[in-house]
């Protein structure tokens, strides 16, 4: 297909969906510039006391903008972003994925595949907030892990498990808004365990936002890796497979996002090392315990009277730990923001690290020299595995 009748069959076909209503959203992504803060672009229709319009969201690095246009104005925003403000547009509708990309010489290359979703939508303007996984009854994969008994319901037992697995995926899908993920992204969960997060995952971002994902559990202990693969076959989960090897063997060709929660000490390090040399798009990790520049730490003469109760210079450990990490993420081109979230397993409460591609700190490298200096501390084990 020829570059004009690329762009024009995806735009007419945009219009076509907008008519007959089996428009489910659009995506317009990857700036053509760095020198923006617009990030993406994403429009779905929502119905207002005029009638029904294309609200816009444009998300920037700090702020989201909502728009709202008549669907002919709105396709025609679209034909002027696409190619000169954004080099990917992905549309969904009931009849069809669509999928246009631009080359550095913005010329068009078109995909298409079969639905990933076969109705529309709700488009109420202010649509009731649900949990990821509201709907558990159809879910096999929780049965199997005891948080639904055979009624679908869940279980007392498992309530707290599944408020645990929306929270995660809750905020996941906060930081998968910031980017695009193309087709065919790989999502790293490393340190799975018995699945509980890797299966919801995979099955929200497959089944409730149709996307087309590859989703890979590393767990070192081979019985709980034999436990998922026969649950994904059991479930038909295609794109979910589990690997039996520790995160350091763990040699990717390509990583869009990883997550390793509940990585104790360097096994975070290790983790976040993968990612950002394989180029994730986006990277969360939420450690649990940090040894290593514990051990370095050199207790300023002031601080002895404070420091000298050992979960208090625990608990500065941790925050020059994890401020370090912070660090090396704005040095390595990421966007970061460490947060304090609510867990229900391992500690009571717990910091979250998320990294999201961006152009590199240049004040990081020489924040982190000065950090060290202060509290003797030689290395971070980030920064060693990042010279390898």
């Amino acid at each position: 297909m020829l570059n004009n009748e690329a762009i024009e069959f995806f735009l007419q076909t945009l219009q076509a969906s907008l008519s007959d209503q089996t428009f489910v959203r659009l995506t317009l992504s990857r700036p053509a510039t760095k020198m923006t803060d617009l990030k993406n672009i994403y429009a779905r229709i929502v119905h207002i006391k005029s009638g029904p319009v294309l609200s816009f969201t444009l998300r920037y690095a700090t702020k989201d903008v909502t728009q709202n246009h008549s669907f002919v104005e709105g396709a025609g925003l679209i034909g002027l972003w696409l190619g000169h403000d954004f080099l990917n547009g992905d549309l969904y509708t009931t009849q069809g994925d669509f999928f246009i990309q631009y080359n550095k010489k913005r010329q068009p290359r078109l995909y298409t595949k079969a639905p990933s979703h076969t109705d529309a939508p709700q488009t109420a303007h202010d649509l009731a907030k649900k949990r990821p996984l509201e709907t558990a009854s159809d879910k096999r994969y929780l049965h199997d892990m005891g948080i639904t008994g055979a009624d679908g319901r869940v279980l007392p037992s498992g309530q707290k498990k599944f408020r645990q697995i929306n929270k995660y995926i809750e905020i996941i899908d906060a930081q998968l808004q910031q980017t695009s993920l193309s087709p065919g992204a790989h999502v790293v969960d490393m340190g799975s365990g018995k699945g509980y997060l890797t299966f919801a995952l995979y099955d929200y971002l497959t089944h409730t936002l149709g996307l087309d994902v590859h989703v890979t559990g590393i767990e070192i202990r081979p019985e709980l890796v034999a436990f998922c693969r026969e649950l994904a076959r059991n479930n038909d989960f295609r794109q979910l497979q589990f690997i039996a090897q520790n995160i350091e063997d763990f040699q990717p060709t390509r990583i869009d996002v990883l997550i390793a929660l509940h990585a104790c000490d360097t096994a975070t390090d290790l983790a976040i090392a993968k990612g950002i040399k394989a180029g994730a798009q986006l990277i969360i990790v939420a450690p649990c315990c940090h040894k290593q520049i514990r051990k370095q730490m050199q207790r300023h003469e002031a601080m002895q009277p404070i420091l000298r109760h050992g979960i208090l210079e625990e608990r500065q450990a941790e925050l020059l730990t994890d401020g370090m990490r912070a660090l090396i993420l704005e040095a390595e081109g990421y966007k970061t923001k460490v947060f304090e979230f609510v867990s229900t397993e391992h500690t009571n409460k717990n910091l979250m690290i998320t990294a999201l591609k961006h152009k590199p700190n240049p004040d990081a490298p020489a924040q982190l020299a000065n950090i060290k200096q202060q509290f003797g501390i030689a290395y971070h084990y980030l920064e060693r595995l990042l010279e390898n």
